[in-house]
């Protein structure tokens, strides 16, 4: 079977894994909960977090049940939404974010690949099934408090050799999080101003995300305002997406370094598909987090643009481990993005690899977490079968920035009809058994790319490739 066929198969496959449940597919008889019969105020002012979740008590004890909202603006802490019932928010209803810690409680829940407890997200999917969440109306994060909050705490942490802690010691609510949740779906809504991550897919199955809109760079730019991100999770399906965040935009992650090896749960079986990135660190990213792999991921018709940094992101580290096998990416499209193929296998040292101070006091459990000693063979990332094609760029800075390291070098990599205008051509290191046909790189400087420490590559058909002695 041709890839391309493979990739049809699977496409088709999970489309029809992802269909609604019919428990939830019709709407028009399902009862009415509004919030305002509950007390809920829409002035902007009144907290109305008991009220919301009152209402949706009384839609779960319902069986199934529509959750909605007289129009206005509801200021409101962490809500739960119930299994079986959908929640709407309409065009002309906000929901604004409090801003004050209390008001998120603790759960247990996974936070840039580790297992630990965290302040709840604005809305909960945690632990249910059969949820929806429509509307097009807006899920305001109120972000700006939030992101000057964290850079104080990480003026501090950097000063003492502590900028790999800062993520976690800053503890901020995500706006959506979908956490041991299975039949979920997301469509419609803006989603502005995330304190922290924008919609969190974690440990999860047959989640559907289509047709959001995330803009979190209003005020200012918030740190780690991630769009999507699914963690060891499967049977996702993205689409239709509309996003300009302050970091990764379409992101798959699947648990980090000592605790991502030991939970060991891949991210497989995902569809991302026709969405624009508009702003964030790449257009679709896969890691750092990577310990537990990735598996039968189909990326495709994406389209980014300056002042995006990187088209296709693989990001690792010595520490994390993990895999990646049979990823598909193709119809990409981008314009004005520095470096369309970055793949990097130590991304961020300052962050990636935690060590503790000598001396230092009053450290938390989770800093022992993070600092758990990986053995080396464990700590090797190996990407291998991976498929980009159909890929154009324009306005690029350098076209490939690729590495891995000598011991896990990247394997069968098989790159087709690809188009870069870059101002550089740049290099590929640690490679074996890569593939490329019809790959053009033009460069205003005439450099061609450069590829070192590689063994069985194929070339047909390329310009601007400069083939190592050896496989010429």
């Amino acid at each position: 079977m041709t890839v391309y066929r493979r990739f049809s198969f699977l496409t088709a496959m999970l489309a029809a894994a992802l269909l609604p449940l019919p428990a939830l597919a019709s709407t028009a008889k399902l009862p009415v909960f509004k919030v305002n019969s509950y007390g809920a105020k829409p002035d902007g002012a009144t907290l109305d977090t008991q009220a919301i979740q009152a209402a949706f008590n009384a839609a779960g004890k319902a069986g199934h049940a529509i959750v909605t909202f007289a129009p206005g603006t509801y200021l409101t802490g962490a809500i739960f939404v119930k299994s079986g019932t959908e929640l709407h928010i309409p065009k002309g209803v906000t929901l604004r974010a409090i801003q004050s810690l209390k008001d998120y409680p603790l759960e247990e829940t996974r936070i840039a690949g580790i297992d630990m407890r965290w302040p709840a997200a604005v809305i909960n999917v945690y632990e249910q099934h059969n949820v929806r969440i429509t509307g097009h109306g807006t899920v305001d994060g109120n972000g700006k408090f939030w992101w000057n909050g964290y850079w104080a705490l990480r003026r501090k942490d950097d000063k003492i050799g502590l900028r790999w802690a800062a993520d976690y010691d800053d503890r901020r609510p995500r706006l959506i999080e979908f956490y041991r949740s299975r039949h979920v779906q997301l469509t419609g809504l803006r989603l502005i101003r995330s304190p922290f991550w924008t919609v969190h897919i974690c440990y999860s199955n047959h989640v559907v995300v289509d047709g959001i809109t995330i803009r979190n760079n209003i005020g200012g730019r918030g740190p780690s305002t991630d769009g999507v991100d699914i963690d060891s999770s499967d049977n996702v399906l993205v689409q239709h997406a509309d996003i300009s965040d302050n970091d990764d935009a379409l992101c798959l992650k699947s648990g980090r370094d000592s605790d991502g090896l030991s939970v060991n749960r891949p991210t497989e079986n995902v569809i991302i598909r026709d969405s624009i990135v508009r702003d964030g660190a790449a257009a679709v990213t896969f890691g750092s987090e990577t310990s537990g792999g990735f598996r039968n991921i189909d990326v495709y018709n994406i389209r980014a643009m300056s002042p995006v940094p990187s088209g296709i992101l693989f990001k690792s580290a010595h520490t994390r481990g993990g895999w990646a096998d049979n990823i598909n990416i193709h119809d990409i499209h981008l314009t004005g993005v520095a470096v369309p193929i970055h793949i990097t296998m130590n991304w961020n040292p300052s962050y990636s690899y935690a060590h503790i101070p000598p001396g230092l006091k009053n450290v938390p459990r989770y800093y022992h977490i993070l600092a758990t000693p990986v053995p080396p063979a464990l700590g090797l990332p190996h990407f291998r079968n991976v498929h980009i094609w159909n890929v154009t760029a324009t306005g690029a800075k350098r076209a490939f920035d690729v590495s891995a390291m000598p011991a896990a070098p990247l394997v069968g990599f098989t790159l087709n009809n690809i188009r870069i205008q870059a101002q550089t051509a740049g290099t590929v290191t640690n490679t074996r058994d890569w593939s490329l046909s019809h790959v053009i790189v033009n460069t205003a400087d005439g450099s061609k790319v450069k590829f070192t420490d590689t063994t069985g590559l194929k070339l047909t058909d390329d310009s601007g490739i400069a083939a190592p002695a050896s496989d010429k």
